[in-house]
């Protein structure tokens, strides 16, 4: 599921143990809750840049949610600095992030807790609570969401909030729901997917309904293009109740690929994954106009003929 060597790819989700657009939920260690982050430092810098100049962008709440984002933040603090102590000092209420010299006053009553708590680490949060129409986001601050518009999704339920995922209506939506009816809170779960990008920009706020142009020289694929991984954890929160998404991305150029033991394998398997996609699926991801260039430009790294594989699954996508 993950490989840390040669520090690429802190995780693998193409390497063949899933399908792509399954759920693959894996039971979660709390002690694992939040991964460790070596550019956390930069990576607050950008945070704190985007809840100030992009503040509607990347962070929303409704009324009555605050006591659940503070359940939230109180379970960070306790987390982080037993975890990574380190990088976390608690002296008093003010808590100190010592890479990036960070300081919050974890009692500011007049900012969101969701506000602090983008302040102090690398994950985007999301907050859920149930109601008539199932589960619905009704908080959150996400700073480095992946093609996804926060301000189109609040407030949607999670039927609404994944109806453009190829198979969730008819396949995934019952499941779902029931996960999120049944998860206690004493078994958190976790799970990790992946996405083709033309660069290794953090903050991708452009909706999949509106998709950008990716890539501009597909003839330099192997160059320009990065593996976007989500690391998405599920739990419920005990006080509240609600249900709380953390999501930590890592970026990875394709020249990672050369670099891991395993990189021609992992190529390999992501290409297959690539063109195992139905236009649905290839569509969520951006990647209609682009699957033979990508295919082609992991084959390179590969070594597999760019022609092997293409045959087996049918015409090229125009």
């Amino acid at each position: 599921m993950s490989a840390s060597a040669a520090e690429t790819f802190a995780h693998t989700p193409f390497d063949g143990s899933r399908k792509p657009f399954s759920i693959a939920l894996a039971p979660l260690d709390l002690a694992e809750w939040i991964e460790p982050d070596p550019r956390l430092a930069a990576r607050l810098a950008e945070r704190a840049e985007l809840m100030v100049g992009k503040r509607d962008v990347v962070l929303r709440e409704e009324p009555g949610t605050r006591a659940a984002q503070r359940e939230v933040l109180e379970l960070l603090v306790a987390h982080l600095t037993e975890r990574f102590p380190q990088d976390y000092r608690l002296d008093g209420r003010r808590l100190t992030v010592v890479p990036a010299g960070v300081t919050v006053d974890l009692d500011d009553d007049s900012e969101p807790p969701f506000a602090l708590a983008g302040r102090i680490l690398s994950d985007d949060l999301l907050l859920l609570t149930p109601g008539p129409q199932g589960y619905r986001l009704v908080a959150a601050v996400l700073c480095f969401p992946s093609a996804w518009s926060l301000a189109e999704k609040f407030g949607q339920s999670l039927d609404g909030l994944h109806a453009a995922v190829p198979g969730y209506p008819d396949k995934m939506a019952r499941v779902m729901n029931r996960i999120f009816d049944n998860l206690k809170v004493e078994q958190p779960v976790w799970r990790v997917n992946w996405s083709i990008y033309p660069d290794d920009e953090m903050h991708h706020p452009e909706s999949k309904e509106r998709p950008r142009g990716w890539f501009d020289d597909p003839a330099h694929l192997d160059a320009s293009a990065f593996v976007r991984v989500e690391r998405q954890t599920l739990r419920r929160l005990p006080v509240s109740g609600d249900l709380l998404f953390t999501v930590r991305i890592h970026v990875d150029p394709f020249e990672a690929f050369r670099r891991h033991p395993q990189g021609r394998e992992l190529a390999a398997s992501l290409r297959e994954q690539i063109l195992g996609l139905d236009p649905a699926q290839l569509a969520y991801k951006a990647l209609t106009d682009h699957r033979d260039a990508v295919a082609g430009a992991l084959a390179a790294i590969a070594a597999v003929p760019a022609e092997q594989g293409a045959e087996a699954s049918g015409e090229a996508v125009a």
